[in-house]
């Protein structure tokens, strides 16, 4: 089933960790201490964010990575292609098994369609869900939060 590599999910904790902390740095350190991290692959996650333009990196003693763009505008969709790249749900759908010379059932399969369908979906729902959104909220917001999720899902579902 579709799952998230290691690496994203680092990134994501990194970044929920930098949201409501936009006016401080945040340093490789801080995080690997806050959780169990793995230093040198969140160093690596981190650079890899500020050369998309998601984090930026700032020097010095009180130095470290803050969010580039406010977090309503940072999608989940972004986060994962910067990080891993589109995801594939079928082998068809993999750029390994392209270079290995692809399926023979191609031409006639047929799940390709719909399957391409249901991958659309769950990007399209990636790229409406903003990193604010992923922030826990305070129990009263919380109800909104979900409200609005739950809309995206049935608008997404429809179309």
């Amino acid at each position: 089933m579709l799952q998230l590599t290691k690496r994203t999910e680092y990134a994501l904790i990194a970044l929920v960790h930098m949201v409501d902390r936009q006016d401080q740095a945040t340093s490789v350190r801080e995080l690997c201490e806050r959780y169990p991290l793995p230093r040198r692959l969140v160093a690596e996650i981190l650079k890899d964010l500020a050369h998309e333009g998601l984090v930026l990196s700032h020097r010095g003693s009180q130095g470290g990575y803050s969010l580039a763009l406010p977090p309503e505008r940072i999608t989940l969709g972004r986060i994962i292609a910067t990080i891993e790249g589109v995801p594939a749900i079928t082998n068809c759908d993999s750029i390994a098994h392209a270079k290995d010379g692809g399926c023979e059932v191609h031409p006639v399969c047929p799940i390709r369609s719909p399957i391409e369908r249901v991958r659309e979906h769950i990007w399209r729902l990636f790229e409406a869900t903003s990193l604010r959104s992923l922030v826990p909220a305070p129990h009263a917001a919380r109800s909104e939060v979900i409200q609005r999720l739950r809309e995206s899902l049935a608008a997404s579902a429809t179309t």
